[in-house]
């Protein structure tokens, strides 16, 4: 498998429209991670089904959160979308979230193209709060029945937040190279 991180870069993360790599099909209990040394998606572990993911999650190429890991996409579409692809994805907003006691934040993004929707997801004020209550009880709670480990949503940002957010990540992955 290709090395994403080495073909794709962020995207046009000013212009808001930035590159995604699917690693968990929303719906998914499986917690796939991308492996950046040895180039593949890995399983890291099985989740209880009752923390299935509440929407698709990814990765932002040639970025790094302050968790270490790739900055975090959740990608909101009407249906699953396959790990190992990518997408043209437009930012929305970004949940911060603590993991651990580390800032593992979440940018929330859509297809760019997203015609079946009309393009009627600009913000995420576009999305339904009740979707909104489910990616925070998941990222609040998905560690409850594990014997170790806190997490929390500590509030959402609009979409200057994130490209900030995004900005800050790209910094560390220059770094880091």
């Amino acid at each position: 498998m290709a090395d994403f991180n080495q073909i794709l870069d962020a995207g046009d993360v000013d212009g808001g429209v930035i590159n995604v790599v699917i690693e968990i099909p929303a719906g998914s209990n499986n917690k796939i991670e991308w492996n950046r040394k040895l180039g593949v998606m890995q399983l890291d572990r099985v989740e209880p089904q009752l923390f299935a993911k509440p929407t698709n999650y990814g990765f932002i190429p040639q970025t790094l959160d302050e968790d270490g890991d790739e900055l975090d996409a959740l990608i909101i579409t009407d249906t699953p979308l396959p790990t190992g692809i990518f997408i043209e994805a437009k930012v929305i907003g970004v949940m911060k979230f603590v993991d651990d006691g580390e800032v593992d934040d979440k940018v929330v993004v859509v297809p760019a193209d997203d015609r079946n929707n009309g393009n009627a997801i600009n913000t995420l004020a576009d999305l339904p709060q009740q979707l909104i209550k489910q990616i925070e009880f998941h990222f609040n709670h998905y560690k409850d029945l594990k014997k170790a480990g806190t997490t929390k949503v500590e509030s959402w940002g609009d979409i200057e937040e994130a490209k900030a957010v995004i900005k800050e990540s790209q910094k560390r992955w220059t770094e880091q190279a």
